[in-house]
């Protein structure tokens, strides 16, 4: 399995440069959409980074944004890169549209800060734990399906690992009451392991710190963070049906401030440890 981010990376910085040109050529998404003779949707589509780009589009976007010469010439180039597949294009369907762009993105951070309410993480869960959460999910999705969509966390998992690109340091704050609610001994046990990776913090929230600034999220968020700027921070979230990207300073800084709060209320790698040991105990 290959560890590449496939084309995200590229497709958004690709989408940002658009998105800029259109600003500064001040044009609506609308006005743009009319004179290239697209849907609005489509733009939208392109400054996400939710598709690859063909540099005669590219180009002709350049063309309306009056863009110079040489940065129409750059970004044809770039719209090149926006065509490369990840190793998880490999599970077609059983990927959503809207989860695709968080794997890429997943893939090429270099820190994931993740805090769940709910469940178990997915970069931690194991197979059977994995199988339960999507029976409970989609009901009426049949057996094969299910495999194909644990296979595909499972293959993500491998991201944690690698040696290059070097393996992301993966923080997680998880609430106590997670592990109170029908989690197995053998992914209490594997939590335990895994917390003992250099380059994964797993700290628990526990029971007795109350209310606090996670419960009033979704319950659940990540926050990626990239090396070396080649992409900004952001915050992702999702449900049933779809997600939800956030990048501007503001947001990115807000969910950062609650995290904060809540690594004051978390318990130690090693107290946490000791407390998912012990749960595994009464399990058996």
């Amino acid at each position: 399995m290959t560890t590449d981010a496939g084309s995200t990376v590229p497709r958004r910085q690709l989408g940002r440069y658009l998105r800029k040109l259109r600003e500064e050529a001040r044009m609506t998404v609308k006005a743009a959409a009319d004179a290239l003779e697209w849907s609005t949707p489509k733009i939208w589509r392109i400054e996400t980074g939710a598709t690859s780009m063909r540099s005669l589009d590219v180009e002709a976007m350049c063309k309306i944004y009056r863009a110079s010469p040489e940065l129409t010439e750059a970004l044809m180039g770039l719209a090149k890169e926006t065509k490369g597949r990840g190793w998880w294009h490999s599970y077609g369907d059983a990927i959503p549209e809207w989860f695709e762009l968080y794997v890429g993105l997943e893939a090429a951070a270099a820190r994931l800060r993740t805090y769940e309410a709910q469940l178990v993480p997915g970069l931690l869960q194991t197979e059977s734990y994995a199988t339960r959460v999507l029976e409970t999910a989609r009901p009426d999705m049949g057996q094969g399906e299910i495999e194909r969509r644990v296979a595909l966390r499972l293959g993500r998992q491998a991201l944690l690992t690698r040696v290059a690109p070097r393996a992301p340091q993966f923080d997680v704050l998880l609430d106590e009451a997670v592990l109170r609610r029908d989690v197995d001994r053998e992914q209490l046990q594997r939590l335990v392991t895994v917390g003992r990776q250099p380059n994964i913090a797993l700290r628990l929230i526990p029971l007795v710190a109350g209310l606090h600034r996670g419960h009033m999220t979704s319950g659940t968020f990540t926050i990626l963070d990239f090396e070396g700027g080649t992409e900004p921070s952001l915050v992702y979230s999702d449900s049933l049906t779809g997600a939800l990207y956030l990048d501007k300073p503001g947001e990115v800084a807000t969910y950062g401030e609650a995290w904060a709060a809540m690594e004051k209320l978390a318990l130690t790698e090693a107290q946490s440890r000791k407390l998912i040991a012990s749960i595994a105990e009464d399990h058996a």
